[in-house]
């Protein structure tokens, strides 16, 4: 009897836990991001592409296309320099659990990945994707979308949970988990899936 009237008391404790664990990632994140103009980059090419890819005049697009370069080349360097800064960090509040957040952690059973070396890896691909030569102007926007948005799913994973950020993900932008592994380049594919399987 005694169980059934602690158990609600336990789970609104766990939950209070969670949430505060969450609040705290989410705080850490914002505070290294507030120094870099990612998101602001991120904005700007997602409308460019639009723009360029609905542009009737093949000049005017070329003109776009040119525009949008010193914008993908500034976001190389801020994200280059967002993982530089987030390696800094305490290696305890950089892992990310690849079980659902409710589960309780054990050290015996602890199954994560580290923060840090996403953000490094995810900053090498979209510079990949960034300095890709030999690319269309739309399959090299393709792969910068793919890449900016799958480091946007791994930060909502750190701060969330990865179903949080994969619902996210399809709500926003309409895009699966799946969908956008498969999307990304293919360095960064497997660097990824080596990296949270």
């Amino acid at each position: 009897m005694e169980f059934f009237l602690l158990l609600p008391v336990a789970l609104v404790a766990l939950w209070i836990a969670r949430l505060r664990h969450q609040q705290g990632r989410i705080a850490l994140l914002a505070r290294y991001l507030a120094g870099h103009d990612i998101e602001q980059s991120i904005e700007t090419l997602s409308q460019g592409y639009s723009r360029a890819l609905g542009e009737a005049d093949p000049a005017r697009g070329e003109q776009v296309w040119g525009v949008l370069r010193g914008t993908e080349n500034a976001l190389c360097r801020e994200v280059r320099k967002f993982a530089e800064d987030f390696a800094g960090v305490e290696p305890t509040a950089t892992r990310v659990s690849k079980f659902p957040t409710w589960l309780p952690r054990s050290p015996a059973f602890d199954r994560s990945f580290d923060m840090r070396e996403a953000l490094r890896m995810h900053s090498r691909g979209i510079c990949r994707a960034v300095e890709e030569q030999d690319a269309s102007p739309k399959d090299r926007a393709f792969a910068i979308m793919a890449e900016m948005l799958l480091m946007q799913h791994t930060c909502h994973w750190y701060c969330r949970s990865k179903s949080v950020a994969s619902a996210r993900m399809l709500a926003r932008h309409r895009t699966s988990y799946e969908q956008l592994i498969r999307a990304v380049l293919p360095q960064t594919r497997q660097e990824y899936l080596g990296l949270v399987a």
